[in-house]
């Protein structure tokens, strides 16, 4: 698969590469539109009963149109192997900016939960479930808004450990590490697990171990200390052991946060969020895909299927 290139695109460089699979920068022949394909890793895109939920589920993704939800444009399947076409986001992960600056202000931390729950929130009502929601799969904008990426690629962890799980388990409910097929509230609690480490510099729990991060995330307190007090109830809901705990859908708890948000820090908390989030963006800009600020287009083509 790695010699294998999707058809009508022209590709310009390597943006970055894991365990899921390769990214890269690429042009589409047809528009000239900048475009990011990752070519799935050998155990996804080869498996085919991964291919075949995946095709299923690429058909919704490719039907959200949402500001804080990066686009499908393309699902492509070829003997080669199986690669995903998506809008580029000009701009960095969440995972770079907290290791290069540390914990964010609370307003920049609101500001990513707010945006990553409208983008779920959108995702969910189309009957999509990201599955792998973490710092790596938030991007972060010139402007300082947020993007999701990576719907519906979760690699399974934990193999001939006595753990076998899919996800990221710093990350993962606790229903999730029972072999509980992904959900909505799944996803509320990996967001709200990446809030608390966007306030604290560091995920909620810290095992050094599938089997000690299985029991705190099932069994441990909802870590609250490290973080402003404001925010506790927002974290205490967010990541509530039982998923029924936890506020759904999305919009529920976009209201709770926009709520605690005015009282603690006032109306202007989101403008203040942004802008430091587009300060701390803008020190990183040399990892942009476009350093010069050009980006990429909204649209672009439908999913395909060969």
């Amino acid at each position: 698969m790695s010699g294998w290139q999707v058809s009508g695109y022209t590709p310009v460089r390597q943006l970055g590469a894991g365990a899921s699979g390769r990214v890269e920068l690429a042009v589409h022949d047809a528009t000239g539109t900048p475009v990011a394909i990752k070519y799935l890793a050998g155990g996804i895109g080869d498996d085919p009963s991964f291919r075949t939920a995946f095709r299923d589920e690429a058909r919704l993704l490719a039907e959200i149109d949402d500001p804080h939800v990066s686009r499908l444009y393309e699902y492509v399947e070829s003997p080669g192997g199986a690669a995903i076409v998506m809008e580029l986001v000009n701009g960095v992960s969440l995972r770079q900016m907290l290791r290069a600056h540390g914990p964010t202000t609370p307003e920049s931390a609101l500001c990513v939960l707010k945006g990553s729950l409208a983008g779920l929130g959108a995702a969910h009502a189309r009957g999509v479930v990201h599955r792998d929601y973490k710092p790596e799969n938030v991007l972060v904008t010139a402007e300082g808004a947020s993007k999701l990426a990576d719907f519906g690629i979760a690699l399974p962890v934990g193999a001939g450990s006595g753990v076998s799980v899919t996800g990221t388990p710093r990350y993962m409910a606790p229903e999730q590490w029972t072999g509980a097929p992904a959900s909505p509230a799944c996803d509320i609690y990996a967001a709200t697990a990446t809030f608390y480490e966007c306030l604290t510099g560091r995920p909620p729990y810290d095992g050094r171990d599938l089997l000690t991060l299985r029991r705190q995330h099932a069994q441990a307190p909802v870590p609250t200390e490290a973080a402003p007090e404001p925010v506790h109830d927002l974290l205490r809901h967010g990541m509530a052991k039982q998923p029924a705990g936890r506020p759904q859908p999305a919009q529920v708890f976009l209201a709770e946060l926009a709520e605690v948000a005015a009282g603690a820090y006032g109306p202007q908390w989101e403008e203040r969020g942004l802008r430091e989030l587009a300060r701390r963006a803008a020190l990183l800009a040399a990892f942009f895909p476009f350093p010069d600020g050009v980006g990429g287009a909204t649209s672009l083509a439908s999913t395909a299927l060969g």
